[in-house]
């Protein structure tokens, strides 16, 4: 269906999502009455589109090729968590792009999934899911996705707009499981959520950098395109026990997106 249109592409990401929310949308009529099947097919939908006990075995694969000081080995991981041009990277950079990423992806992987589902059901959870990973396949800026990937790339960003916001808050809440502080991790992403070009991933990665007391952001290249991500955090440049952090604290944020998501189902 590519071409380069921006009516093309809306055509092509309403076919998509549409077909997964109508998938959704039969699997909670057929479950109406029957409370097990509903229970066991929400349970498969939050499995299939969570990604937060990937996200964290990922993370700590990157930490331990920084330790190994496998370079070459780093260089080729990161690819499984951002589109990051590694090439070149040295490890304080590496643990940068893998934390940034930690930090991003708990959003986009596991609170916005959550959130949608807790407010729309097995649709919800469906529908993100499918718009996210538009997003990741079409939405970024190159010559030939950018007015086709458009359309996935803006219903991405207002989709994310509440999740980002409820992720950063409850990172605030769970500096303390990372070391962190709370007042801290407020103060950062209130000051610095808004320098990062993206109108949401600047949200959580600002909480993180508050939470684990380091400095996140920077000069990052993607396919050839160089993009100033401004700075955020006060503190040095994340190391390899800093990755290690993020992923625990991921594991936190998780759980009480969790929580949040129950009491909106209520």
């Amino acid at each position: 269906m590519w071409a380069d249109s921006r009516r093309r592409g809306v055509v092509y990401a309403g076919l998509c999502v549409g077909a997964a929310t109508g998938v959704g949308v039969a699997l909670q009529a057929a479950t109406r009455h029957h409370p097990f099947a509903r229970f066991a097919a929400t349970a498969l939908a939050t499995w299939a589109v969570l990604g937060g006990r990937g996200l964290a075995a990922e993370g700590n694969t990157m930490a331990d090729l920084l330790e190994d000081q496998d370079l070459p080995g780093a260089r080729q991981r990161l690819s499984h968590l951002c589109a990051r041009d590694a090439t070149g990277l040295d490890t304080a950079e590496l643990a940068r792009a893998a934390t940034e990423s930690i930090a991003e992806n708990t959003s986009d992987a596991v609170v916005a999934p959550l959130l949608w589902g807790g407010v729309a059901g097995i649709p919800g959870l469906l529908a993100y899911r499918a718009l996210n990973t538009l997003d990741a396949m079409v939405g970024y800026r190159s010559p030939r996705y950018e007015n086709f990937g458009w359309a996935a790339a803006r219903a991405d960003d207002l989709a994310n707009l509440a999740p980002a916001r409820v992720g950063a808050f409850v990172t605030v809440a769970c500096a303390p499981v990372a070391g962190g502080s709370p007042r801290r991790s407020w103060r950062v992403w209130r000051r610095d959520g808004s320098h990062h070009p993206s109108p949401n991933a600047g949200q959580v990665e600002s909480a993180f950098a508050g939470a684990l007391d380091i400095r996140l952001g920077g000069v990052n290249t993607y396919g050839g395109r160089t993009e100033d991500r401004g700075t955020l955090g006060d503190g040095p440049e994340p190391g390899t026990a800093d990755l290690r952090r993020s992923v625990t604290l991921s594991r936190a944020v998780g759980l009480g997106a969790l929580v949040v998501a129950a009491v909106v189902a209520r």
